[in-house]
């Protein structure tokens, strides 16, 4: 796996995840990742700046972790974009249950609009393609998580993920960031230092 081509590999793993989620019962997709673990909360301090993402239909979902964090008085951000090409940076959400502070962005994902107090999360929940044991994590290649963990190295990583993005290794870059821990539906790997 080491030498396989990243876009190849993004490619089997997104197809690998979205037969595992589909053949999910729905009753099923709304119990997973309602509550963050204990023991990913003990990496959660009482008033830092949570960093979400508006997760895709495949991805592991992130709902139910901003409405719990949002009732615990966190204050919640998610990406922000000005153009596909351009730096990300996170904004105030403020209404994890209706989302009605959201408007669509450049990726036609739902994010907080212009005007937005900008805020740096001190624990970001990143999305990925695929993850290693020991916090490799492959994105979806556009480099922009990377970028921004790279300028704010104080923030802790977490990753969400399916037990089915799993990898033994992967083809990791100099600008690869690693991430602090990993939470699958079974299981939460790290904290790495």
């Amino acid at each position: 796996m080491t030498t396989a081509n990243k876009d190849d590999l993004r490619k089997s793993l997104r197809k690998a995840r979205k037969v595992h989620v589909e053949q999910l019962p729905q009753s099923m997709r709304g119990l997973v990742f309602h509550r963050p673990p204990a023991p990913l909360l003990d990496l959660v301090p009482a008033g830092v700046d949570i960093g979400l993402y508006n997760a895709t239909p495949h991805e592991a979902p992130t709902t139910s972790y901003a409405q719990f964090l949002f009732e615990r008085g966190h204050r919640l951000s998610l990406p922000r974009f000005a153009e596909p090409n351009g730096p990300m940076d996170f904004a105030h959400f403020t209404d994890p249950f209706d989302e009605s502070d959201l408007e669509i962005g450049p990726f036609g994902l739902l994010q907080p609009d212009a005007a937005t107090e900008s805020l740096v999360p001190g624990i970001l929940f990143v999305p990925l393609v695929g993850f290693t044991a020991e916090g490799g994590r492959l994105g979806q290649g556009g480099g922009h998580y990377d970028r921004w963990l790279a300028a704010h190295p104080q923030t802790t990583a977490i990753g969400l993920a399916w037990d089915c993005q799993l990898l033994d290794a992967l083809p990791i870059e100099a600008h690869d960031q690693s991430l602090t821990a990993i939470v699958t539906p079974t299981r939460i790997y790290g904290p790495f230092e």
